[in-house]
């Protein structure tokens, strides 16, 4: 039987696929909430504990005293400004240690990886080592298929992604017919795609491009979408979603494809070249 499981729940699906998931194979498994972070069902009727954001130090207790091995960092946290944590003694010195190397969200989360390992004795894994099938796979998923103007917005999507993911800002774009509607920072997909809405030209809707940053510490914050990516895609009008091969996750995707085939919203993996271009027939 596998080492005793932390999750780190963020907002989202994910989270509550990974405790079932653990309840299927039977592992042992803690949770750590986040006020105003986690979706309180997520951790109705099992072993968890609540904490501030900012209580990093509180949270390491609780792993420490439920006999945690291993960690994973699942679903989606809205980052703070540093006033608003209100650090704790861990917290704090975790700051001041790292210092510069946490300006972006991938540089905290891979300085945070490398002090829960290295300074308090977790292994952290991935979400996708825990749900076989929810990495993305190259491919048109559902029966709804991109045309070619698709194909040229979800290229040009792969290209305006990386390059803001190389600066460490965000991992999604909105293209429609070569015009970027808009790109992710801080305020996360679901808010971009609110954005899109208004946004939107005539013609062909636009399409969301989800890739990982270049250099990408992958065992947090993957790029994800699910059920509720495809709903909000919808609402914003867009036509299509295009994720990355290998560096994504579809949590749950035999509902997500289901939702987007009711839609009429296509879904594909893409292969992201180190030319930051995408590569393939994804029309197949």
């Amino acid at each position: 039987m596998p080492p005793k499981l932390g999750i780190l729940a963020g907002g989202g699906d994910l989270p509550g696929r990974i405790i079932d998931a653990c309840r299927e194979t039977g592992r042992a498994f803690f949770v750590i909430a986040f006020e105003d972070q986690t979706d309180p069902g997520t951790v109705a009727g099992v072993d968890h504990a609540w904490v501030r954001l900012g209580a990093a130090g509180r949270a390491v207790r609780h792993l420490h005293d439920a006999g945690v091995k291993d960690l994973v960092m699942a679903g989606a946290i809205r980052r703070p400004a540093f006033a608003a944590l209100r650090p704790d003694g861990w917290t704090a010195r975790f700051f001041a240690k790292k210092g510069a190397a946490m300006l972006g969200d991938d540089g905290l989360l891979s300085a945070l990886v490398d002090e829960l390992e290295k300074g308090e004795g977790f292994r952290v894994v991935g979400p996708e080592t825990l749900l076989p099938g929810a990495l993305a796979t190259e491919g048109v998923y559902g029966t709804c298929r991109p045309d070619d103007q698709a194909l040229m917005d979800v290229r040009r999507g792969i290209e305006v992604a990386r390059g803001i993911g190389a600066l460490d800002v965000g991992q999604a774009a909105v293209v429609q017919q070569g015009l970027v509607l808009a790109t992710e920072a801080v305020e996360g997909t679901d808010a971009l795609l609110a954005r899109c809405a208004d946004l939107r030209r005539e013609g062909p809707g636009g399409v969301l491009v989800k890739v990982k940053k270049p250099g990408q510490e992958t065992r947090a914050d993957l790029p994800s979408i699910g059920v509720s990516t495809v709903k909000a895609a919808t609402a914003a009008g867009l036509r299509g979603i295009a994720v990355e091969a290998g560096g994504a996750l579809v949590v749950d995707r035999e509902a997500v494809v289901s939702a987007a085939d009711q839609a009429g919203l296509f879904i594909i993996g893409v292969t992201v070249g180190n030319d930051e271009s995408g590569s393939g027939d994804y029309s197949r």
